[in-house]
């Protein structure tokens, strides 16, 4: 999506959720930057990801959620072109 990212994953135990998410906006705002804004040192002082995400449990109804996450862009545009209407 061009605006957020929705991600499935599995988390061990012995890591808090805020030590996992914190690990992949890190890392990723570092490899974004410097692949795609040819940039060659990190973002000291700057953000590049939004300090807040989002976090529930799955449980029982992960092939649900894995379901919403695949076709969420195409539901996004069918929402958009209702509230045009």
């Amino acid at each position: 999506m061009p605006d957020h990212v929705h991600m499935l994953i599995s988390i061990p135990p012995k890591y808090s959720v805020a030590q996992v998410v914190g690990f992949i906006k890190g890392k990723s705002a570092i490899h974004i930057a410097r692949r795609y804004m040819g940039r060659k040192q990190n973002f000291v002082g700057q953000s590049f990801w939004e300090r807040c995400y989002f976090v529930s449990t799955v449980g029982r109804d992960e092939e649900v959620v894995r379901e919403y996450i695949r076709h969420q862009e195409a539901e996004d545009r069918r929402v958009d072109q209702l509230q045009l209407v």
